[in-house]
């Protein structure tokens, strides 16, 4: 089994920033795409920002320019870097990572549970 544990959310004020992070452990062979996710109240989940092995990144158009992630593969770790941060950015925000078991080729995709971040003033 692989376990996350997302950490870094908080209250922060309009313009302000915080770096998440999310922290995979357990039996997996590698890391594939590392995903940010956020679903605020009564609102559909959100693809935030990817990042694939290779290091290419994607973000959707709210946060590009202001959010930016990064891996470090020695840690099996994601980071969501958060910058000018509005109000609309506030949400619950979770990680998946689609991770190679072994070296057969099994496959597996796995979720946090989740940082809230508040953006308020």
């Amino acid at each position: 089994q692989v376990q996350l544990v997302e950490s870094g959310g908080g209250l922060v004020q309009p313009g302000g920033s915080l770096r998440l992070s999310c922290v995979a452990s357990g039996r997996f062979f590698s890391i594939n795409d590392m995903i940010w996710y956020r679903q605020a109240q009564a609102k559909e989940r959100e693809l935030v920002a990817s990042i694939t092995k290779d290091g290419y990144k994607h973000y959707a158009v709210s946060v590009e320019g202001r959010f930016i992630i990064s891996r470090d593969d020695a840690k099996n770790t994601v980071y969501l870097q958060m910058n000018s941060l509005k109000p609309e950015d506030t949400a619950v925000y979770g990680c998946n990572v689609d991770v190679l078991l072994d070296e057969s080729g099994h496959r597996g995709s796995y979720w946090g549970q989740g940082t809230q971040v508040t953006v308020s003033s």
